[in-house]
């Protein structure tokens, strides 16, 4: 019998371990380790909660962990209540799946101020992630700004600007609804270093802008190159600039009727912000593009005033103690997701935050591949047992599936009416419920 622990239950960890079933059949145990009471990760508390299709994957990762073979160990953090090299003498593979949960550092003066929020702390306040469950953003200003030109900046810009009828179905929290249905917010801008066809936006999510009750989207005509260049990108950034050539085309009468503007400011780089002990402003440098397309101020430069700064450009990988780290990428040092012999990493924490949710499932199965490689002969380790002994021991109260299937029916049990549940974000709530 093969052991293997696996840190994280977000999508990595459960492509991973569908992959390990397949490989090693009825001939594997394996161990989900979260520090959280709850499974899914990035599922839970990183996906939109007006998208509740792509939430669905979930089901998927449920008929893994009710196998005999997959337990999921929940409210355990490693690092603090079981080491890293502990795990190593229990388990024949740890494989961590940790994500990249932590923003990355707004390195600008000023980024420090109140006000100012990364995406990882945002988007969790209305996900409902205990972490930032407590978090009181600023939503009684006129203007917000949000850097970045990727899919997260769009949710968060989207989000600030729905109506409460807009996010019926939504399992958005009902603390956020609540200060976001009485924000007074008039305008979001979107600041991106470089243009149109350099940003990370897919159609989808930028065609949603178009069909917002309170809000409009505004692009620059004159950021806009010639359309003819257009033939030139893949089919995908096709559609998207398409979408951005509409939004500037929308006519003032349109836009006239709208509450909230949604400003797109390409090739705009935030150099500072500004305040007398919270946000009052942004300073911004107008850019321009060298010849590998890398933005390059031009000194030219504007203040846009705002209270609300969130910037959405990129997560990493926390580290952990004893495990070798690259800081420079935000990820585990790793080569094709092995560390160090018996311990590896898979997804965000292997990759960096690049790629959809799908593309950890090619990685799992290909970390399982190298795991089943470098098992190859040699006795099995102990695992669950353990594992077992060595948190009663340590009195760690231990979450397991069934025990999040009933926190689950409670927070459905408790969701307004339209919406598929109200979650908890309190620890403590879930470890109750789950009891």
């Amino acid at each position: 019998m093969r052991h293997i622990a696996i840190i994280g239950s977000g999508p990595a960890g459960y492509y991973t371990a569908e992959a390990a079933q397949k490989k090693f059949g009825d001939d594997v145990r394996i161990d989900i380790i979260d520090r959280l009471p709850v499974p899914f990760g990035l599922i839970r508390f990183g996906v939109a909660p007006d998208h509740q299709s792509i939430k669905a994957v979930s089901d998927r990762y449920e008929k893994v962990a009710l196998s005999e073979n997959v337990r999921f160990v929940g409210n355990v953090t490693v690092g603090k209540d079981v080491r890293i090299d502990e795990l190593q003498s229990l388990y024949d593979a740890v494989i961590l799946a940790t994500g990249a949960p932590n923003d990355r550092k707004l390195d600008i003066p000023g980024a420090d101020l109140p006000g100012v929020l990364g995406s990882a702390a945002f988007v969790g306040w209305y996900n409902g992630h205990p972490d930032f469950a407590d978090h009181e953003p600023p939503l009684g200003g006129k203007h917000v700004v949000v850097i970045g030109n990727g899919n997260v900046a769009l949710d968060v810009a989207r989000i600030l600007s729905k109506t409460r009828a807009e996010f019926g179905g939504s399992d958005i929290v009902g603390h956020a609804l609540e200060m976001l249905e009485h924000s007074r917010i008039e305008e979001i801008t979107i600041l991106g270093r470089r243009g149109p066809h350099q940003i990370a936006m897919t159609p989808k999510e930028l065609g949603e802008l178009a069909n917002l009750e309170r809000a409009t989207p505004r692009v620059e005509s004159d950021d806009l190159p010639d359309i003819r260049e257009d033939a030139l990108l893949e089919p995908g950034m096709r559609k998207s600039v398409t979408h951005l050539r509409e939004f500037a085309a929308i006519p003032e009468s349109f836009r006239a009727d709208k509450q909230i503007s949604i400003n797109f400011d390409f090739f705009a780089g935030p150099i500072a912000i500004e305040g007398d002990g919270k946000v009052e402003r942004v300073i911004v440098e107008r850019t321009s593009l060298d010849d590998r397309l890398r933005s390059i101020g031009t000194g030219e430069t504007y203040a846009l005033d705002c209270s609300l700064v969130i910037s959405c450009i990129g997560y990493q990988t926390p580290s952990i103690e004893g495990v070798p780290y690259e800081h420079g990428r935000g990820r585990f040092a790793n080569v094709e997701g092995r560390i160090l012999p018996g311990l590896y990493c898979v997804g965000w924490a292997r990759r960096g935050p690049s790629g959809t949710i799908g593309t950890n499932r090619p990685d799992g199965y290909n970390i399982i591949d190298a795991v089943a490689e470098d098992m190859r002969g040699g006795e099995g380790k102990s695992g669950r047992p353990g594992l077992n002994a060595l948190l009663e021991k340590r009195g760690v109260q231990v979450v397991t599936f069934s025990d999040w299937k009933k926190i689950e029916e409670a927070e459905i049990a408790r969701a307004r009416e339209g919406a598929p549940r109200e979650k908890f974000v309190r620890i403590e709530d879930m470890i109750a419920a789950g009891g």
